[in-house]
């Protein structure tokens, strides 16, 4: 086992960048910076009904709407064109799957059914993949363990560990055919299979050791009927695609849209957090420290993190405050501390910075 560090409230970042090999860091509570982002943002916490319809339904409709032009256009350079709107539109409107795990129901009646009927099932992601695996990842005595879905140590992994991160997920779209086309019908009759496909491919992972739990309760009706309903569409999407109804080029038009918003999410992934804990628990300043918020002026991560991603590190701090309200929850915070405080140093530029630092600093550790 590793030695472990302890690093005190608001050392300095270079006290962490500098640290040699790959020793986990036990970082202390910063009491200050918990209570005053607690304190601050007290009236932020509920979500505006009327800001989740408009933007998940504006992504949706642009996102369809660039799809079908895609497909339809005789010119290849427009149909490229509109891919890539429909790319960024999709992926903004999948993207309200984090927020189905945090914002009760009662606060945005309809929006989970509405957000499966239209997106989740079409697009082969209905939440139940994401429901009850994300807020383990949330938990203070599992994030960046063993048993955090969501975490792999990449920082600490191979230097083509991270290129092969990003590849893998442009198969995603054929995976998930095969999960719901080929595994849903076949496990429903064999017992043994449904057990594998429950534990291994019924969430949105990158922790390849975390087996999930079988759904209870409501979830496991909510699982059942969105199972259902994807695992028809595939079978019909497929059956359309064999008879000619549905011509190759829609169809591998379709696969690309799925692909690229599955591979820019999987980029976001990549810098949504340091990834430098080695499966020890850590504290709930570690963690924040561990995530990352790309704030103004920085302008791309708006296209890039949608859906107040952006503000990662924010999120696992303050995981109550709805995506639309961490943009005033940061500046609040950020007048109430002094620029030495730990809050900043969550605070990075840019997509490319992140990740070129993640690559060197997986080559100087291998």
């Amino acid at each position: 086992m590793s030695s472990t560090t302890i690093i005190p409230e608001n050392a300095p970042k270079a006290a962490v960048d500098g640290r040699q090999n790959a020793a986990p860091v036990f970082v202390a509570e910063d009491n200050e910076l918990i209570r005053t982002a607690a304190k601050v943002t007290r009236d932020l916490n509920t979500p505006k009904p009327a800001i989740y319809w408009a933007d998940f339904l504006a992504s949706l409709l642009v996102g369809y709407g660039s799809l079908a032009g895609a497909i339809l256009s005789p010119s290849t350079g427009l149909a490229i064109f509109c891919g890539l709107i429909a790319i960024l539109a999709l992926y903004r409107a999948g993207s309200f799957i984090h927020e189905l795990t945090h914002v009760r129901r009662n606060a945005l009646p309809g929006f989970h059914f509405v957000w499966n009927l239209l997106f989740g099932v079409p697009m082969l992601i209905p939440s139940f993949m994401y429901e009850g695996i994300h807020s383990i990842h949330h938990r203070t005595k599992k994030y960046g363990t063993v048993e955090d879905p969501e975490y792999l140590p990449l920082a600490l992994m191979k230097p083509w560990s991270v290129p092969l991160f990003v590849v893998v997920a442009a198969l995603a779209p054929v995976a998930l055919l095969f999960r719901y086309a080929i595994l849903s019908p076949l496990s429903a009759i064999l017992p043994p299979l449904r057990r594998i496909v429950v534990e291994r491919y019924s969430g949105l992972i990158i922790n390849p050791d975390f087996r999930r739990k079988s759904p209870e309760g409501d979830l496991k009706r909510r699982w059942l009927a969105c199972e259902i309903g994807a695992s028809l569409w595939a079978i019909a999407l497929l059956t359309m695609v064999v008879t000619d109804v549905i011509p190759m080029r829609a169809f591998l038009i379709f696969l690309g849209v799925m692909s690229g918003s599955v591979v820019l999410n999987q980029i976001r992934t990549l810098v949504a957090h340091l990834w430098e804990n080695d499966g020890q628990e850590m504290s709930v300043t570690g963690q924040y420290l561990d995530s990352v918020n790309v704030p103004p002026p920085a302008t791309l991560p708006a296209l890039w993190a949608p859906v107040g991603l952006r503000y990662h590190a924010l999120h696992h701090l303050l995981p109550g405050v709805p995506y639309h309200s961490l943009g005033e929850a940061h500046r609040r915070i950020a007048a109430e501390l002094p620029k030495d405080s730990n809050f900043y140093r969550a605070d990075h530029d840019s997509l490319w910075t992140l990740i070129t630092g993640l690559v060197r600093g997986s080559a100087g550790r291998n």
